[in-house]
């Protein structure tokens, strides 16, 4: 989670204009320090840091880690999703079975919401 937290900082900081400077004046944290965050070479700020730099950009301190968890579990569903297909593949499973499967999937699911 943390790894994404210096990418968040930045992104946010950009879509309100502000430039490393500013939010280091309007924080009072260090410039060097902000950058450090930013690119991940310091990659477990306090939460008093953090709360800083929430304050100033105007979001949520919740809000600010839930993107990176959200980040990093979407890359783990994509893991997930790409391990899947690999096993797939290895089992000897093509495109066009797996198009089968969908359509027998999407079956099944109308069958359920009917049952409802």
């Amino acid at each position: 989670m943390i790894t994404m937290i210096g990418q968040n900082i930045s992104s946010i900081r950009k879509q309100r204009g502000y430039t490393l400077s500013e939010l280091s004046e309007r924080t009072g944290i260090s410039k060097s320090y902000l950058s450090n965050i930013e690119r991940n070479l310091k990659q477990n700020p306090s939460i008093h840091v953090m709360e800083k730099i929430a304050l100033v950009l105007k979001v949520d301190l919740k809000t600010l880690l839930k993107i990176a968890a959200d980040a990093e579990t979407n890359q783990q569903l994509d893991q997930e999703w790409m391990d899947f297909i690999s096993d797939l593949k290895q089992s000897g499973i093509d495109k066009e079975r797996i198009h089968e499967f969908k359509i027998l999937i999407e079956f099944m699911k109308w069958n359920n919401d009917k049952i409802k």
